[in-house]
């Protein structure tokens, strides 16, 4: 069974963005490549029991197993030695990519406090999407009561967009709620 946003990209915004852009070749026009979610754990250097929280709640809302990060160098304003494990990310792709990114606008997104919109000026330049979440409690699959501390979390989308205008008709088509 494929992903319901997958088949909306093959029916519908492809052949939007091939009149929007004027492209002569179905191959030019932009699709998701992956979408890299990243999950900072600063306190996991006192309480390494935080990342392995961390690491299972990323697990039930990726649908996917994490990697643990590593700390590239030693800072010693944070008390950081180079190799500790300092967050968690998981990248997706394929399937995977277009279920999670269905359940990003129609169910968690939705679901936080005053929400206006995502903002439309977090592109990079070359067409990828940066989208900051203050807390974990957004997503259906975690526990109210389990939860001990609330994280944010990085959530980073690479399109084959060539420029940011491009990246954004993409995603609009695809539903992305951005400021009106």
């Amino acid at each position: 069974m494929t992903p319901r946003l997958k088949e909306k990209y093959k029916n519908e915004v492809v052949k939007a963005l091939m009149e929007r852009f004027n492209y002569k070749n179905i191959m030019e026009v932009p699709k998701l490549e992956k979408i890299v979610i990243n999950m900072g754990i600063g306190e996991a250097r006192d309480n390494p029991k935080l990342l392995e929280q961390a690491v299972e709640e990323l697990t039930l809302i990726a649908g996917q197993k994490p990697i643990i990060t590593k700390a590239k160098k030693s800072i010693a304003n944070f008390k950081l030695r180079k190799g500790m494990n300092v967050g968690a990310k998981v990248t997706l792709r394929g399937d995977r990519m277009y279920y999670f990114l269905d359940k990003l606008i129609n169910v968690a997104l939705p679901r936080v406090r005053d929400f206006r919109g995502v903002s439309d000026t977090s592109f990079d330049g070359r067409g990828n999407y940066a989208l900051g979440i203050k807390e974990q409690l957004i997503f259906p699959e975690i526990d109210y009561d389990k939860v001990e501390t609330v994280r944010g979390m990085d959530i980073i989308m690479v399109t084959t967009a060539k420029t940011d205008e491009e990246a954004k008709a993409l995603l609009e088509e695809l539903g992305m709620p951005f400021r009106k």
